[in-house]
């Protein structure tokens, strides 16, 4: 056994433990806020959250069942919802191999090759990573908001965000060059190349559908904030634009983090990074734990759907 396959589960023990530490310190430097927050439920907003999470997945499931059909494979709506909540709720355990593990192995058992289900999910992840790009590269500049960096960080860096604009149109316009970068990675990996073969249109269409699964994610987080804010909703609302952005930047870091599950910790503490300046420390606080609780939960009732709604 290799000494870094030795060392991998110790780390991201580590990893984990500095994540749930950073959640415990931002949770105990508000705890004071947190006891004299307001708290209340406006339900209604809590219902248009929901609504906006599930279409959010409908989406979600439709973009990846498109990226199968170009592999050449077919799953149907219902079996493909299946697959793809079965398998989140395996992010969950340390490791970041079981989700595409498990889902590899339901699609199997429905037909689909193992190559073209890796492919599909190494290809929507990278479209995922390519719309927040997008987001970051408007975002950053037009609001100059970089939360609670913004001391530690030179006066320029929301405008230099802008950069991200290059890569991105660069891999749009010639989505060869990704497929060829990412096939030179899995070989010095020493993992088969992607059988894959795109057109620029088929990446803007990837990306564009993409960002409108974050708008829809960062709208149910922008409802969800609303619904738990002792604020007015109209004051929630001058806010909506960070609250939008702020969630599909902090899943990115998370997702990149690699050695948390499901990016416990990170996602939350970049999200209070970047919105405590904005809408106070003990509303981001409770904004950014809710949401973690607010998804899983909706996961787990998604999987249980996809169980009894089986073709």
């Amino acid at each position: 056994m290799k000494k870094s396959s030795r060392w991998q589960p110790l780390l991201q023990l580590l990893f984990l433990i500095l994540a749930l530490g950073f959640l415990l310190v931002m949770v105990i430097d508000q705890w004071e806020s947190l006891r004299a927050y307001h708290w209340q439920i406006r339900w209604d907003w809590l219902l248009l959250s929901a609504l906006m999470l599930v279409l959010s997945w409908i989406v979600e499931v439709s973009i990846w069942r498109r990226i199968i059909a170009l592999m050449g494979e077919r799953l149907t709506f219902r079996t493909a919802w299946r697959i793809w909540f079965f398998s989140a709720i395996t992010r969950y355990i340390p490791g970041n191999i079981w989700q595409p593990l498990s889902m590899t192995v339901m699609a199997q058992e429905q037909g689909v090759r193992v190559v073209a289900t890796l492919t599909s999910i190494i290809l929507y992840q990278l479209g995922n990573l390519l719309s927040t790009m997008l987001i970051a590269a408007v975002y950053f500049p037009l609001s100059g908001n970089l939360g609670l960096l913004a001391d530690f960080l030179p006066p320029k860096m929301a405008q230099s965000m802008a950069i991200f604009l290059i890569p991105l149109g660069i891999f749009l316009l010639r989505p060869a060059l990704l497929i060829h970068a990412m096939n030179w990675a899995l070989r010095r990996l020493q993992r088969p190349a992607l059988p894959l073969q795109l057109r620029s249109g088929d990446m803007v269409q990837l990306v564009v559908s993409v960002t409108a699964v974050w708008f829809l994610i960062g709208s149910s987080f922008l409802f969800l904030t609303t619904a738990l804010s002792a604020s007015s909703p109209p004051e929630t609302y001058r806010h909506a634009v960070d609250l939008i952005a702020a969630y599909p930047l902090s899943y990115a870091a998370g997702y990149l983090s690699f050695v948390t599950p499901s990016g416990l910790g990170v996602r939350e503490g970049v999200a209070f990074l970047l919105l405590a300046p904005v809408i106070g420390g003990a509303t981001a606080t409770i904004a950014a734990l809710a949401m973690r609780l607010w998804i899983s939960v909706g996961e787990l009732l998604a999987a249980g759907m996809g169980w009894l709604w089986r073709d």
